[in-house]
């Protein structure tokens, strides 16, 4: 099972979501696939998202913390690794001086 998560998607990548997941609520789809077709499913996240727009992919994984993550996109948090254990750290806010 994975989810992902998109924010100022532009719609040709929803609509393409919405084929192969369930939106659950708006820019949130869940799915039940292989490792390799959701490896496709984030190739197409990453041609079609834009700019603007920022995602994450979760999943299970047979790891401590039972999932493991990637992110894109101009959100402010991004993953980093601490010892094997990845976790989330926010990036400086850019209207701060």
């Amino acid at each position: 099972m994975f989810l992902i998560i998109v924010n100022n998607a532009p719609p040709r990548l929803r609509g393409r979501l919405a084929v192969w997941l369930l939106e659950v609520r708006a820019g949130v789809y869940v799915g039940a696939y292989s490792r390799r077709t959701r490896e496709r499913i984030w190739d197409d996240v990453k041609e079609l998202l834009g700019p603007d727009g920022d995602a994450v992919l979760a999943w299970a994984a047979p790891n401590d913390a039972g999932f493991d993550f990637e992110t894109l996109g101009a959100g402010r948090r991004e993953p980093c690794d601490l010892d094997g254990f990845k976790l989330v750290r926010f990036k400086p806010d850019a209207g701060v001086a």
